[in-house]
């Protein structure tokens, strides 16, 4: 493909879906007390068991040096130019490592997109821009295809608690309060570029309800809406919402669901339930 598209290890992207687009994956670092631990090595079972026996679980961004090499690689093996697509740069440095490889490689060769979102919010907006590269469209082209994609995502989720969030700085004090009150289950959303509290609900049954609620008005009707579901820990639940996401989006292209890594899962902790809904993007 004359474009090679690069995402990051948040995008959360199903089994084989990278190999299959081309699309290389660039992984987040995962620290537990301090220690740097292997990414592949580190699942969704030890990170739960990391945390619940209160051990420190922190992330850092790839280094300029590891983006700059994917980048000359791709180029190296044929591609013209890249388009790299990033988790939002609010939530972490990676998208400012991926510019300052990008300036190193070659402005001219790479530019690099703020999806402003995450999870498979950002990994539909990969996938997008793979399929657009896959096509023939040329880098601006593709990159557009990124932005517009991310543009028409909506990512909502519910944690057990809200301090796993506020202990890695992606939610202020004032809004982790939110989650302190006994039996309630915070639902947050992506809002330019940032985790925010939508609202809460008493019990975890209701909380379900409502990303369901929720899901379907951020699919407002649209036929081919593409639907997927995070989970961290809980597999029945996740399978659960799936079946009434179905039902109720009964013109989506069906739902997949994946368990979140030891990124994502260090920020949200155990029993977390996400649900991101993409629209497709108008034609042109």
């Amino acid at each position: 493909m004359p474009v090679a598209v690069v995402t990051d290890s948040t995008a959360h992207l199903p089994e084989g879906c990278a190999e299959r687009l081309g699309i290389r994956v660039v992984p987040l670092h995962v620290l537990v007390d301090g220690l740097a631990v292997p990414v592949e090595e580190f699942g969704a079972e030890e990170l739960t068991g990391a945390l619940r026996r209160k051990r420190i679980v922190t992330t850092s961004r790839p280094t300029p040096t590891e983006f700059a090499a994917q980048f000359r690689a791709a180029l190296d093996a044929g591609a013209d130019s890249v388009v790299s697509v990033h988790l939002s740069k609010r939530l972490s440095g990676t998208w400012e490592a991926a510019v300052l490889a990008a300036q190193e490689v070659g402005p001219d060769r790479v530019r690099v997109v703020d999806s402003r979102t995450t999870a498979m919010g950002l990994g539909f907006a990969a996938s997008h821009a793979a399929a657009a590269a896959q096509a023939g469209l040329t880098g601006a082209e593709v990159e557009d295809a990124a932005t517009a994609t991310a543009l028409r995502s909506r990512t909502l989720f519910v944690v057990e608690t809200l301090e796993h969030l506020r202990r890695g700085g992606r939610i202020g004090h004032a809004a982790a309060l939110l989650g302190t009150a006994l039996m309630v289950k915070p639902v947050l959303h992506m809002a330019e570029g940032e985790i925010t509290p939508l609202e809460k609900v008493r019990t975890t049954g209701r909380a379900m309800a409502r990303l369901v609620e929720l899901a379907a008005e951020a699919a407002a009707g649209e036929p081919d809406v593409e639907v997927a579901v995070h989970h961290l820990a809980a597999p029945d639940r996740a399978a659960e919402l799936a079946t009434r996401l179905d039902e109720r989006l009964p013109a989506s292209r069906g739902c997949v669901v994946t368990e979140l890594g030891a990124v994502i899962g260090a920020h949200t902790g155990p029993g977390v339930l996400g649900v991101v809904v993409q629209r497709p993007t108008p034609r042109q």
